[in-house]
């Protein structure tokens, strides 16, 4: 009597088993987990990637024509990893500084306002929000502007407050 119980619910559990493997859904399952971060790793590699072709073309040893290169390349990273994860606050700190070095100062400072919006800045530590703000006050007074230096001076002190071994906030 037990062991035709146990037959029944051994070949219960086989047509059941038969029956997933059939229709791929263990697959599917898997593969629903296994992508579910993906963007967010291409996000990492293409700011990954865009970071090191940024010390490229600040390196001294770059010829000028290379460094524009290096930069147009670190600047098209830094653009990929923003539409992959636009909550992630550094991939726009890389555009930022990208566009900097390529002297777009007033682009550099929108991309650095969207890095310390509130939907991007929960990605930074406080030490990183207090360098994109002393950053940011930096580029304000180079942009220059009436309003902008007293915004400066309020983006000076959030950063000194938030990050107080930096020197140059100090």
């Amino acid at each position: 009597m037990v062991g035709d119980i146990l037959l029944q619910i051994g070949l219960i559990l086989a047509t059941l088993f038969m029956f997933l493997v059939m229709y791929g859904i263990p697959q599917k399952a898997l593969s629903k987990i296994r992508f579910r971060n993906r963007a967010t790793f291409q996000a990492k590699r293409h700011f990954v990637q865009g970071a090191q072709l940024l010390a490229r073309a600040r390196s001294a040893k770059t010829p000028p024509s290379e460094t524009t290169s290096f930069a147009q390349d670190a600047l098209a990273e830094a653009e990929k990893a923003i539409s992959l994860d636009p909550k992630d606050a550094a991939s726009h700190i890389l555009k930022a500084l990208v566009l900097d070095l390529q002297g777009y100062k007033t682009s550099a400072l929108d991309s650095l306002d969207a890095a310390l919006s509130p939907l991007a800045v929960k990605s930074l530590s406080d030490q990183e929000k207090g360098d994109a703000l002393l950053r940011r006050a930096e580029l304000k007074v180079a942009v220059s502007g009436r309003g902008r230096v007293d915004s400066a001076v309020a983006d000076l002190v959030a950063g000194v407050k938030l990050s107080k071994e930096n020197a140059k906030g100090v």
